[in-house]
């Protein structure tokens, strides 16, 4: 087994969804979305020990806190299914890898981070088994894992359209953040499937979507549902416009810099966890492939 040390390292960057339409509801129950997909710079980390053995794992690694990834099975881990998948796709059943993860994104907090590690696992192995496969063919394949892996495996931010999967790539400032996580896990079934949630927001165009500024459809309904959460917009709303980003459970409010976002973050109650991050125009990911 190799030293973990000397494995290289591969970002796989968080999201912010800086405002979330539900427009309405399929018949196979999935919902048509307009969001504003915003990159950022809190990462996971992967590395990927290939060989012929054609054995896929994920493996623990020391410098991430094992917490409720112990718990989640093989079969249903995204980053070995994302393997399974292109390994499937190429034609080769001797590729083996043993997956890495270092985890700082928080789990169901509605930043993306087990999507991110698919995209990530898909965009790594590619290069690395060789098989060939588009960035366009490599969204594919992720969109069958989660409608989140297409707009981190295309590495920009911008706009999401269909169930998110319809990207437009949009050059937002790099701006800074404060998010905050409290303490919750929110399921994105439950919310998707709430009787109360609106879902007849109207389609608009980019121009009139930036020129509002949006909101989260789903923010009413995790409110309710969640007085962890509501608690933490109320308390970051005395300070800046705070929102919740995706369906939760954390929430973020944008600042003019890091100093004034670490101002804030230093008054955050112990009950919560706050990051500072900031908006990228591009993966980390994108740039070190």
């Amino acid at each position: 087994m190799a030293d973990a040390s000397a494995l290289r390292w591969w970002p796989a960057p968080a999201k912010l969804n800086l405002f979330l339409h539900v427009t309405g509801q399929r018949a196979d129950g999935y919902h048509d979305l307009q969001t504003l997909f915003q990159i950022i710079d809190l990462c996971d980390e992967l590395a990927f020990e290939i060989d012929r053995s054609g054995v896929i794992a994920r493996v623990d690694d020391a410098a991430s806190a094992p917490g409720p990834l112990a718990a989640i099975p093989s079969a249903e881990d995204l980053c070995v299914r994302a393997a399974t998948l292109l390994r499937a796709k190429a034609g080769d059943p001797a590729l083996g890898v043993r997956i890495r993860l270092r985890k700082r994104i928080p789990l169901g907090g509605g930043l993306g981070g087990g999507s991110s590690d698919a995209a990530t696992t898909l965009l790594v192995l590619n290069r690395l088994w060789a098989c060939g496969l588009s960035v366009t063919q490599l969204a594919e394949l992720g969109l069958t894992l989660g409608a989140d892996v297409p707009v981190f495996v295309q590495g920009e931010s911008g706009l999401g359209e269909g169930v998110g999967e319809r990207l437009t790539a949009l050059p937002l400032p790099e701006r800074w953040f404060l998010v905050l996580h409290p303490g919750v896990s929110v399921p994105t079934r439950d919310i998707f499937q709430a009787s109360e949630l609106t879902r007849n927001s109207p389609v608009l165009t980019i121009a009139a979507l930036l020129a509002s500024g949006g909101r989260n459809d789903c923010e009413p309904v995790v409110r309710t549902r969640y007085p962890e959460v509501a608690a933490a917009l109320d308390w970051l709303g005395r300070f800046a416009s705070a929102r919740l980003t995706g369906t939760g459970s954390c929430l973020f409010a944008r600042f003019a810099s890091a100093a004034e976002a670490e101002r804030v973050a230093a008054r955050v109650p112990d009950v919560w966890r706050a990051y500072v991050v900031q908006g990228l125009a591009e993966s980390p990911l994108r740039q070190s492939l």
